[in-house]
C-alpha cells in the first residue's frame, strides 16, 4: 500500500491479555495526580458499592493490544497528531480481573485545511473481560498531515 485510503477500515489487531493488577492502578492515578482513594485504599474502595478498587476512567489507555493496528500503514509519524479520545464503560475496570483488548480501525477520511489536505483515521479498541462480555470501548482520532 502506497497510500492510506479507506481500504484500512476493518483492520485490527491482535487481541492482547491484559491483568489489571492493583500496582498498575496505583502507578497510573499517582502520575495523572488522581490520589481518589477509590484507585488507591483497599479498605475504602471495599466499603463502596464497587467492593473494591477499581480503575480510573482513562486506565483503558494504558492497556495493550495484540499488536499495533497501524503497523505497516504507509504513515509519516512525524506528520501525525492525536486529534481526541473518548471512553464508554459497561462497567468499572476491577483490579484483579483480566481484560482481553482488540483494537480495529473502524473510520478514515480526508478533509482540506488552511494548509492543505488532512486524514483523520479513527480506532477503536474493545475490552471483553474473561466472560467474553464488554466492558469498555474506546474511540481515538489520529490526524494526519499531508
Amino acid at each position: 500500500m502506497d497510500k492510506l485510503d479507506r481500504s484500512v477500515v476493518g483492520r485490527k489487531s491482535l487481541p492482547a491479555k491484559n491483568v489489571i493488577e492493583r500496582g498498575a492502578i496505583r502507578r497510573f492515578a499517582e502520575a495523572i495526580g488522581d490520589p481518589h482513594p477509590l484507585w488507591v485504599d483497599e479498605d475504602y474502595a471495599r466499603s463502596t458499592r464497587f467492593g473494591g478498587i477499581v480503575a480510573p476512567p482513562t486506565f483503558a489507555v494504558s492497556l495493550q493490544v495484540g499488536s499495533n493496528v497501524r503497523e505497516g500503514l504507509p504513515i509519516d509519524l512525524t506528520k501525525i497528531l492525536h486529534g481526541e479520545m473518548e471512553f464508554e464503560y459497561f462497567r468499572p475496570l476491577r483490579a484483579g480481573e483480566t481484560l482481553f483488548c482488540q483494537a480495529e480501525i473502524v473510520d478514515f477520511y480526508t478533509k482540506e485545511g488552511k494548509s492543505g489536505q488532512m486524514s483523520f483515521l479513527v480506532t477503536e479498541t474493545r475490552g471483553v473481560d474473561a466472560n467474553g462480555e464488554l466492558v469498555y470501548k474506546s474511540r481515538s482520532t489520529t490526524l494526519i498531515r499531508s
